[in-house]
């Protein structure tokens, strides 16, 4: 679906069905050098049991018009543009990796909006390395394959995402080049600038007014579990039901965990529905 945000054209799938906005909204915000596609398997079961779906492609990247936007609070008010062009005053709300900061500052500042808050993959601080942020800025392939490397704790998930035979290394560094190749120049470093330089992380902590789940792999060397306790901390201090489901995966929660990853997110996005919706996946 494209809708215009800001004045420009925006994508969002919307799982395979039409989008409408009567039913409860889930949104899902992907990381950096990414797009919805990292979604998939989650998007379409939200979409066939009861949901409306917006997986965004953020702006710069992909089915969006750029440019690519220089900070995260900036992403976070486009989320709310969006959410207004489609015609949505309030959504269950997921985000993996800088999509989680995303999150995290819509949910914060715009608390009336969100109504469960989903932070996969996540750490307050982000911190990109300078030897990283230097090789997104001048040697993006080589930046894309450290980041593939790091982002996967096993050569082949077991059965595979989405079935048996298919190559998560490949598939995902394929994702990279292919929204690298998309027209914004210095994406990657644009997007890892954005998580480096965020700093209110902590603060939009304790303006959040949801119930937060943080889903966290046991084996994320990009961003280890322990990176998510201050914010676990924040959240809880500021009277936010949270709680934290540890996955055995990496970075790519979706894609190595793909079915645990979904449980995870739907169980906790029925609790916002006020019932589960009915169906057999």
């Amino acid at each position: 679906m494209i809708l215009t945000v800001q004045g420009k054209p925006a994508y969002a799938y919307t799982g395979g069905k039409p989008f409408d906005p009567s039913l409860p909204t889930a949104v899902f915000i992907h990381g950096a050098e990414h797009d919805h596609s990292v979604w998939a398997l989650q998007t379409r079961y939200f979409a066939h049991h009861g949901f409306s779906v917006l997986a965004v492609d953020l702006p710069g990247h992909c089915r969006s018009a750029g440019p690519a936007l220089t900070s995260v609070t900036a992403m976070a008010d486009w989320l709310a543009a969006l959410l207004d062009a489609a015609g949505v005053q309030r959504a269950f709300v997921a985000g993996h990796s800088m999509g989680s900061l995303v999150a995290l500052d819509f949910a914060g500042r715009y608390p009336e909006r969100s109504t469960h808050l989903a932070l996969l993959a996540t750490a307050v601080p982000m911190a990109v390395s300078d030897a990283l942020l230097d090789a997104a800025l001048h040697r993006e392939p080589d930046a894309i394959g450290m980041v593939n490397q790091w982002s996967h704790s096993t050569l082949a998930a077991k059965p595979s995402c989405p079935g048996p035979g298919f190559w998560l290394h490949g598939m995902n560094q394929r994702l990279m080049e292919r929204v690298s190749a998309s027209g914004e120049p210095h994406l990657f470093h644009t997007d890892f600038t954005a998580c480096n330089s965020y700093a209110d992380g902590l603060t939009r902590a304790t303006e959040v007014r949801c119930p937060t789940r943080l889903i966290v792999g046991r084996r994320d060397a990009m961003t280890p579990p322990r990176a998510a306790k201050a914010l676990a901390a924040a959240l809880s201090q500021a009277g936010v039901p949270v709680d934290t489901v540890t996955l055995e995966a990496g970075h790519a929660l979706m894609t190595e965990q793909p079915d645990a990853t979904l449980d995870t997110l739907f169980s906790f996005a029925s609790k916002a529905a006020g019932a589960v919706p009915t169906g057999v996946r």
